[in-house]
């Protein structure tokens, strides 16, 4: 193995780049072979300035093979290890042992922050290697336990840490925030909406996809936002999942443990939410990976977007293919879609009459996909609460969002205990021979199932994500079996009450 190694980035996963470096006499140039892309190919004119800027003059013709040769290379993670390559075939430093270097040069030899460190920090715990990072990266790195890295400010550091006549600074494991973050909102500040309030706490106990629909000022955005402070905190896998999506992406990284939550306007494109574009990038699905997916104006989306959620959403992952290569992102998503019952929002309000013809709430119902439709588990009708009924509940606090937590909780920990030895966390995960055969569900409860069935119009999809609902609700019930009660109160939400494209 080379002993100077670098790091380019597929999909969420490190690579590691083998750096090969030839001098020969001749007029002065730097040729970088094996597949890099525009940024690995400026790095020549940013590692030749570094070097200078130490006194290091390159000279002859500089051949940099980047291997392996067939897997393309991108972004200017390379321009630190190219550096130490070249200054390791010149005999200004011995790297003597394999170790990994990521890491931008500014033109003084300043070394800049740069995406993907948590990837690398764990191929280089795999393969057991140091890791070399910019000061910038620091933070991410320590989140990563097990593993042996050193921070760089400056190539001149690098450098004298290599020839031994000084030492880097090593990154030493973080702690984690234990603290939890205070809920902004609080499901107490939200006034009313008992039955809303009830299905936010089966969407997060269950991880169960959840429909809000209502009139504008109905409160449907604040109780989506109110969901991400009654999910449990990140299990450590799930965390550094979620760590290294976003470090592929270059965000901040929060070392609490709450989970992620990302609400994306009605005008993003499929590449945004869905990931690809020319370096593949995960796009807002898989940042919001192990969190919450908030659509507001769910209707307003475009219809190839939504469609492009259905596989994802039922099989937990989005396959990106494009001319550069094949990539597969994680995207295990509670999704929370809120919009409107008809156009001008006001369809069954008790204040404000509905303007929209026949014609056009039938033409608003027909935005909606039915396969999406299908694959959400509770439909909500969030009704507008009239000025006097705001006065009445004011200063009538509901439960808040703590207690609400510690109920889901432990509702996910009996999950585990029933789910894990299969490899499933939550209900929503279970595939249909789990859940025929171990749901648990009574005789009573089966007859009632299906007669309702056939009643509601019930999919063979439909059926299943109501016993997993079902399910859910006997765990936070803490109930052995699933009984006509647990079913009763699943199909409740399933119907949609009020929504317009059941009726």
């Amino acid at each position: 193995m080379n002993a100077v190694l670098g790091v380019t980035l597929q999909g969420i996963q490190a690579l590691r780049v083998e750096v090969e470096v030839e001098i020969t006499g001749g007029l002065f140039v730097i040729s970088v072979v094996g597949l890099p892309d525009a940024s690995v190919r400026e790095a020549r004119e940013r590692v030749r300035a570094a070097l200078r800027s130490l006194g290091i003059s390159v000279k002859g013709r500089v051949a940099v093979n980047l291997a392996p040769a067939d897997s393309p290379k991108e972004g200017a993670l390379l321009d630190l290890p190219i550096a130490v390559g070249i200054a390791h075939s010149m005999g200004e430093i011995h790297v003597t042992k394999p170790s990994l270097f990521m890491g931008e040069l500014a033109l003084d030899g300043r070394v800049r922050r740069v995406r993907g460190a948590v990837p690398a920090a764990i191929l280089a715990r795999d393969m057991g290697l140091p890791l070399f990072v910019p000061a910038g990266n620091a933070r991410e790195v320590s989140l990563v336990k097990g593993i042996e890295a050193y921070k760089v400010e400056h190539i001149r550091g690098l450098f004298e840490h290599l020839r031994g006549s000084a030492m880097l600074q090593a990154i030493e494991p973080s702690e984690e925030s234990v603290e939890y973050p205070e809920p902004d909102p609080d499901l107490s500040d939200i006034k009313g909406q008992a039955a809303a309030k009830r299905a936010l706490e089966i969407a997060a106990a269950g991880h169960h996809n959840v429909l809000l629909t209502g009139s504008p000022g109905s409160g449907k955005t604040l109780l989506a936002r109110s969901l991400k402070d009654v999910l449990p905190p990140l299990s450590d896998d799930e965390m550094m999942e979620v760590l290294m999506v976003r470090s592929t992406v270059g965000l901040s990284l929060d070392s609490s443990r709450r989970r992620p939550f990302r609400a994306i306007h009605h005008t993003a494109s499929t590449i945004s939410v869905c990931g690809g574009g020319t370096n593949l990038r995960p796009g807002e699905i898989s940042l919001a990976h192990r969190g919450v997916l908030f659509l507001d104006e769910f209707t307003e989306f475009r219809r190839d977007l939504l469609e492009s959620l259905r596989q994802p959403l039922e099989d937990g992952c989005i396959s990106v293919s494009r001319a550069s290569g094949s990539v597969t992102y994680p995207a295990r998503v509670l999704l929370v879609a809120a919009c409107n019952p008809c156009q001008c929002g006001y369809l069954g309000d008790p204040v404000e009459p509905c303007r929209c013809s026949p014609s056009a709430v039938d033409r608003y119902r027909r935005k909606m996909s039915g396969p999406i439709l299908d694959r959400v588990d509770l439909y909500v009708t969030v009704p507008r609460l009239t000025p006097e009924e705001l006065v009445q509940a004011e200063g009538q606090e509901g439960e808040g969002s703590p207690e609400v937590l510690k109920r889901v909780i432990r509702a996910r920990e009996r999950q585990w205990e029933r789910w894990g030895p299969l490899g499933f966390q939550c209900n929503a995960e279970l595939p249909e021979k789990a859940l025929k055969k171990q749901v648990g569900i009574n005789a009573e409860g089966r007859r009632f199932l299906k007669e309702m069935a056939g009643r509601v119009r019930l999919s063979g999809r439909g059926i299943s994500r109501v016993m997993k609902v079902a399910r859910t609700i006997a765990d936070l019930a803490g109930d052995v079996d699933i009984s006509t009660v647990h079913l009763a109160e699943a199909l409740a939400f399933r119907e949609g009450g009020d929504l317009p494209w059941n009726r």
